[in-house]
């Protein structure tokens, strides 16, 4: 049975809302190797993943490769590296701003990827979330190589998306995830190794373990799936607007831990955000970088 269109547009908005409200979460790697750490991570999204598809697992083939080399080098361990790196060098705030332009550049390179023109409707639902993701996060500020930086990140983001979009199409949303979490966890435990030597294995905390458990199950392997779903069914461009509920979701969990204010600014930079994303997945025409997906990868 296919994924309708209504269920993968809640998969992949709950996907962006628990990758934008573990922010937290992350934090409590600082103290842990980061490529370690996300080994471990992607390894426990790896198993889960497997168990997902009760081990009955597509073999990628070297088409597929180029597109799984894109999502674990520049979409998995590169966002994560570049986002750690452009902290240092620009306000949170920042980098979420920057972030938010990731709805609009999905919105016209998906269907020039193509060969086709991008949909007005998509093109002015991402400007929303773009207007609104900025408003919601203040703007921020950056120094020396954060407008850079940000710009990798919001790069990385992009490339995670489209490079999934052929791979999802021959080996479903949740055998690409697979594969790039096996990608990622070998990929980071190799580099760990090779720059750390012995110190890039030290054993976690309990509450590190804590950490690498939730991010490597609800925001590795469900959300993972939950988003590639939506890639495959809406299309990378339509899906893409969505992007725009982690710093919602982010905002949220802030609030919720005591973190940060509530103000009018920030729920009207929300408003305007979830206006985008309706106004970018109301188009009924179908996707211009929609794949058919797998049923058996749906279910």
């Amino acid at each position: 049975m296919l994924t309708s269109t209504r269920r993968a547009t809640g998969m992949a908005a709950l996907a962006a809302a628990f990758v934008g409200a573990s922010v937290p979460v992350t934090g409590l790697l600082d103290g842990y190797p980061v490529l370690s750490g996300q080994a471990i991570r992607y390894a426990i999204g790896a198993v889960l993943l497997l168990a997902w598809l009760r081990g009955r697992v597509a073999r990628p083939t070297r088409r597929d490769l180029a597109g799984l080399t894109v999502m674990v080098g520049a979409g998995m361990l590169g966002f994560n590296a570049a986002i750690l790196l452009a902290q240092r060098y620009a306000t949170p705030g920042f980098v979420a701003a920057m972030l938010g332009a990731s709805p609009l550049l999905l919105a016209v390179a998906a269907p020039a990827l193509r060969g086709r023109r991008p949909a007005p409707a998509a093109i002015a639902g991402a400007g929303l979330v773009t207007a609104g993701v900025v408003v919601l996060s203040g703007g921020g500020a950056w120094h020396g190589p954060g407008l850079a930086l940000a710009v990798l990140v919001v790069g990385c983001e992009v490339l995670f998306t489209l490079g999934g979009v052929g791979v999802v199409a021959r080996l479903g949303a949740v055998g690409a995830s697979f594969w790039s979490c096996v990608g990622a966890a070998v990929g980071g435990a190799v580099l760990s190794s090779a720059v750390r030597g012995d110190a890039a294995w030290p054993v976690p905390t309990g509450t590190e373990v804590l950490a690498m458990v939730v991010l490597g199950s609800v925001v590795t392997a469900v959300a993972f799936g939950f988003w590639y779903t939506g890639v495959a069914v809406l299309g990378a461009d339509r899906a893409g607007v969505l992007i725009g509920l982690m710093p919602v979701a982010g905002l949220a969990a802030s609030v919720l831990l005591g973190r940060q204010e509530l103000t009018a600014v920030a729920c009207g930079g929300a408003l305007v955000v979830a206006a985008g994303c309706v106004l970018g997945l109301t188009r009924r025409v179908p996707s211009a970088a929609r794949p058919e997906p797998r049923p058996a990868a749906l279910r």
